[in-house]
């Protein structure tokens, strides 16, 4: 399979991103993902480990979107090469790939995110918006102390719980989040609002927010027809899941 490299030059401000996918079909999906996103401009898209090495080369992206399981090399083989070469752009890793070593190996490659297919927009939006946060600080932060490192640190270690974006209030987002954290396993969003009282797209829009911050996971369960629905769990500001609640596929 041939990588596809369009030469477009992005702008000045946006965040180049490499596609590597050894699947096209899934590559095309994964490009229109990105491209939905104002600050995001894919630069390239390539299908094999040594492709996704000469598009780095050629296209110095800020960011590539990996997956592991490529027909010439492992992904994380893929990542060491690259910073062999001297290479610092990021790497987010899109992978069908849990087992634990291969997630392990990924944080000693210092990879910015991780997310297991199958997955929805919704999935990638949220962590693309939130690495290009992060990377914000990063690029703007001046050091004059151990605080501001402190800081950087941070906002680098995980997800951080900002404040509520323009239009949503605190005392509904207490609200669905005391829901979400009592409810017996997961909840769609029609079922939070059903509970709330609130409209079912409010409920989403907060069920997602809270899941754009690490206080929420999201699973998909596919019916007999139509979109898969959306079922998120409590996880907490802490980011882990509460005792005696299972993962859930």
């Amino acid at each position: 399979m041939s990588s596809t490299w369009d030469g477009r030059s992005a702008a000045v401000d946006a965040i180049g991103v490499l596609v590597v996918d050894d699947d096209f079909r899934v590559a095309r999906v994964h490009r229109a993902y990105v491209e939905r996103l104002d600050v995001f401009r894919v630069v390239g898209v390539a299908g094999t480990g040594e492709q996704a090495i000469a598009a780095v080369d050629e296209l110095r992206p800020d960011l590539v979107l990996l997956d592991l399981y490529l027909p010439d090399l492992f992904g994380l083989d893929v990542v060491a090469r690259l910073r062999a070469a001297g290479h610092d752009c990021d790497v987010m890793v899109i992978s069908a790939a849990r087992e634990a070593d291969a997630v392990r190996g990924a944080v000693r490659h210092g990879v910015v995110d991780y997310l297991l297919k199958p997955f929805d927009f919704e999935d990638l939006r949220g962590r693309l918006e939130r690495y290009a946060g992060r990377r914000g600080r990063l690029l703007d932060t001046v050091v004059r102390g151990q605080a501001d490192v402190d800081r950087v640190l941070a906002g680098a270690a995980g997800p951080v719980r900002p404040g509520l974006p323009k239009g949503m209030s605190a005392e509904t987002a207490g609200l669905v989040e005391r829901t979400l954290r009592e409810s017996d396993g997961t909840l769609s969003a029609t079922e939070c609002a059903a509970l709330t009282g609130v409209s079912r797209v409010s409920a989403r829009r907060y069920l997602e927010y809270f899941h754009t911050v690490g206080a929420a996971e999201v699973s998909l369960r596919y019916g007999a027809t139509g979109r898969p629905e959306r079922r998120y769990r409590f996880l907490g500001r802490g980011g882990g899941p509460r005792s005696g609640d299972g993962a859930r596929a």
